[in-house]
């Protein structure tokens, strides 16, 4: 078989989550692979969603493949499903190189046995480690796409080491660390800042899925003790509405802002005094902290492995398991003339380390190696 030649070779890469799915993976996935002019040709795919068809960028074709799941013969039948729907969607002699988005899940499998002898670059984010720990299907599923993968790419060196954990077979000399990007002209263009205001509320927001592991439910707990802080969610409704009885037990009020576009969402940092990130467990790159960061929001966070190192000193590490240190940090924050405008300015310059463009560069750069 003979394989593109071009400086920037057709990928092809799947992500098998439903069309209009949250998340980091998701965001960054299409700000790769879809648009009017992507910074990675490819053709990219995504699962189709129930009910009538929606509208999708260019370059992104779903695929009609349902009974996702994470275990036994189910599991095997949907990857086998995917599979027939990835071979008759591309034409394997377009194809460069695969992108790998996740090592657990069933479109990696479903794309190495589609396509098997093309050239393969395996992305690391997060959950599919996490998944991996509690499911061995998932974990059987990791270990054989470390295997299988030409480079294997993490956005931190945390990944790297939890892969290590999970995976203590897989070879360290094909880990390649390329840090995960925002979108250039959010650096280059943010919006324009809101009037800061004056009132005697520190105004925190919470931006993202509300599941265990993102610590939403940890936060509100927390500030059933705090006083002097309005906080704002924006989080798909379903997992708020599961989140209400916590709320109504915290008797801490709260604004319900919905599942915002992110263009929504870069305004609604500019209505708030700082974006609470309280992962209880690990981030692969925490990119909403960095797009907060590059509109001017500063970040308190738990300084869990990834986050830590994306971050760094550019923001502000508390303890959300912690009343007293949580209430202390908030209390800077709310009354210091200083620190507020000290990480903001560390924050944008910690944002502007990391440009999508450079992400994809490095990826085109890496696939090379591997042709």
């Amino acid at each position: 078989m003979t394989f593109p030649r071009a400086d920037r070779p057709l990928v092809a890469t799947c992500l098998d989550l439903p069309y209009g799915s949250p998340g980091g993976s998701v965001e960054l996935f299409l700000d790769l692979y879809t648009g009017d002019r992507p910074l990675l040709p490819a053709r990219a795919f995504m699962l189709q969603p129930a009910g009538p068809r929606p509208a999708v960028p260019a370059g992104l074709d779903l695929l009609p493949v349902s009974g996702k799941t994470l275990e036994g013969p189910a599991f095997r039948r949907y990857v086998a499903a995917l599979c027939r729907a990835l071979v008759h969607a591309l034409d394997a002699e377009r194809i460069g190189v695969l992108h790998l988005h996740h090592l657990a899940f069933g479109a990696t499998p479903a794309l190495l046995r589609a396509l098997p002898r093309h050239p393969r670059i395996a992305l690391v984010h997060g959950t599919d480690l996490l998944f991996a720990e509690q499911h061995r299907d998932q974990l059987r599923v990791l270990r054989e796409s470390a295997r299988l993968a030409d480079p294997i790419v993490v956005p931190t060196t945390a990944m790297a080491d939890h892969l290590a954990r999970l995976s203590p077979g897989t070879d360290t000399g094909k880990i390649h660390h390329i840090p995960w990007g925002i979108p250039d002209h959010l650096l280059t263009t943010p919006p324009a800042p809101a009037a800061r205001h004056g009132g005697p509320h520190l105004r925190l927001l919470y931006a993202g899925r509300l599941t265990p592991e993102k610590g939403g439910g940890v936060l509100v707990k927390a500030l059933a003790v705090v006083k002097n802080v309005e906080l704002s969610i924006a989080a798909p409704r379903a997992e708020f509405d599961a989140l209400r009885p916590s709320l109504r037990h915290a008797g801490h009020p709260v604004r319900y802002l919905g599942w915002l576009r992110r263009p929504q969402l870069w305004k609604a940092f500019a209505e708030h005094d700082a974006l609470a990130v309280p992962s209880t467990t690990l981030e692969a790159m925490g990119l909403v902290a960095l797009e907060a960061q590059a509109c001017g929001l500063p970040v308190l966070h738990q300084p869990v492995p990834g986050l830590r190192e994306a971050l760094g000193g550019s923001a502000l590490a508390t303890d959300f398991t912690d009343a007293a240190t949580l209430t202390h940090d908030l209390e800077r924050l709310r009354t210091s003339f200083t620190l507020l405008p000290a990480l903001r300015e560390a924050g944008r310059t910690n944002a502007t380390r990391h440009p999508l463009s450079a992400t994809a560069a490095a990826l085109t750069d890496l696939g090379a190696q591997f042709r």
